[in-house]
């Protein structure tokens, strides 16, 4: 058994795994690179295997940065399947189809560029796409594999892979319990090898009690300066989150009565496909349905889907929160907003995701003063706050409990654990915090660094 780490090392974008077991060829996730042009630069590149002899692929959940490249497999010769669980399989098509206009845009900013893969591809990769439900064990060949809850985003998985008399763990995205909506991170008790995602390896977020008080804060600091607040949102869950704890703040009457809007076509079919998979809800977002209160829906909340109502925002009378993508600033109906809002010291972005080296939205959150939007120089001059709380990536200390589940016998401790998916010098941290508090085996293997699972 062999596994190669072709993405996601170093950085927390381009996701890609190879695992070699019982003579077939499992590649885990296969994400877009994201962040600055040398890094979107890396998508133009050849795969660092052959396509064609890939078996099947595995995603674990619907984010770009683990999907995004799936296509460009399927232009380039693979022709298996694809397997996740339902709800990512949904989600995927919106995503990759969203995707594949910003692909577009950025090869008709850049000519001489080719697009990494198209429409036949997508259809390519959704037609071969299958869905399974979490604990429902299948097998390629004689491997065992099973998803289980990451507790990330709607349908996130982290894959529980058995072969060879071996058990190998990939995280995918671990969340952030307690979080509304989505049930908490399942824990597995026993793995030989953890290939583990590090993303906020290093810090520690707030409490849900402290996230929801900044979030209120925000709006009423918003309100009584009649301002604007622009939210820069990833159209999974972290809007779907927001509308949730907004609607529970309307319905108590703990804020004021400010216009908000929601202005991401994609976050809106998103959040359509949320009501299609109700079972995967928690029980106290399952229990306000049954009260008959729409956890979306919510006094003074406009959604905007065209072009035409998304240009109306300007004219709506302040204050106004406009909750809109893309999360980290580099596409998107945000880009409009904050040129029109970011130069008024009255306002305020407000942060609630991570933000990749070299995107917008990481120059903005950073402190720089002057930044270049759709080729305009605009200053910035809005307040900058983030609510780390809100982000679907869990802790430190998170990261280390849902580990330490695997090593309360010390005979099935595991033998050892790969740090993907963060930066450089948070996978460093994390992996100290990991050696000392748990004694384990960690390493941070390179880019198309090959290991042999003895």
């Amino acid at each position: 058994m062999k596994i190669k780490f072709m993405g996601g090392t170093g950085r927390v974008t381009g996701s890609c795994f190879l695992l070699e077991a019982e003579g077939k060829k499992i590649l885990i996730d296969c994400g877009l690179f994201q962040g600055d042009a040398a890094s979107r630069g890396k998508n133009h590149e050849a795969f660092a295997f052959d396509p064609k002899q890939i078996d099947v692929l595995i995603a674990t959940h619907s984010h770009i940065d683990h999907i995004g490249r799936i296509p460009k497999l399927y232009r380039d010769g693979f022709n298996g399947k694809v397997y996740s669980t339902n709800p990512v399989k949904d989600l995927a098509g919106i995503f990759l189809e969203d995707t594949l206009k910003l692909l577009k845009g950025e090869v008709k900013r850049k000519p001489g560029h080719e697009l990494i893969w198209d429409e036949t591809d997508l259809n390519k990769a959704l037609n071969s796409w299958e869905g399974f439900d979490y604990h429902q064990m299948f097998n390629i060949g004689n491997i065992k594999i099973e998803f289980l809850d990451a507790g990330h985003i709607l349908g996130s998985a982290f894959i529980k892979v058995s072969a060879e008399g071996k058990i190998v763990v990939f995280s995918g995205d671990l969340g952030n319990p307690p979080v509304p909506i989505i049930e908490d991170t399942e824990s597995v008790t026993k793995a030989d090898y953890v290939i583990m995602e590090s993303t906020y390896g290093d810090r520690f977020h707030e409490s849900t009690e402290s996230r929801e008080a900044e979030l209120k804060q925000s709006l009423d600091n918003i309100y009584d300066r009649g301002g604007v607040l622009l939210i820069p949102a990833f159209a999974m869950e972290r809007t779907q989150e927001l509308l949730y704890e907004i609607n529970h703040l309307v319905e108590a009457h703990k804020i004021e009565n400010t216009s908000v809007f929601l202005d991401s076509p994609l976050a809106i079919k998103a959040t359509q496909i949320y009501y299609k998979y109700r079972n995967y809800f928690d029980e106290p977002a399952r229990d306000i349905i049954k009260s008959g209160d729409d956890i979306f829906d919510f006094r003074g909340l406009t959604i905007t889907k065209t072009g035409e109502e998304s240009r109306k925002i300007l004219s709506a009378k302040k204050p106004k929160v406009i909750i809109a993508g893309s999360g980290m600033s580099t596409g998107g109906r945000i880009l409009g907003h904050e040129v029109n809002y970011l130069e008024d010291p009255n306002n305020m972005i407000l942060f609630i995701g991570f933000q990749v080296k070299g995107t917008l939205g990481r120059k903005i959150k950073d402190g720089e003063k002057l930044v270049k939007i759709m080729g305009q120089e605009v200053e910035v001059k809005a307040e900058v706050r983030e609510i780390s709380g809100y982000s679907a990536h869990a802790d430190q200390p998170k990261l280390l409990h849902w580990l330490k589940g695997m090593c309360d016998i010390e005979a099935e401790k595991p033998k050892r654990v790969f740090l993907i998916h963060g930066e450089p010098e948070v996978e460093q941290v994390l992996a100290e915090k990991i050696r000392t508090d748990l004694s384990l085996n960690v390493e941070v293997p390179e880019e198309n660094e090959e290991i042999i699972l003895i």
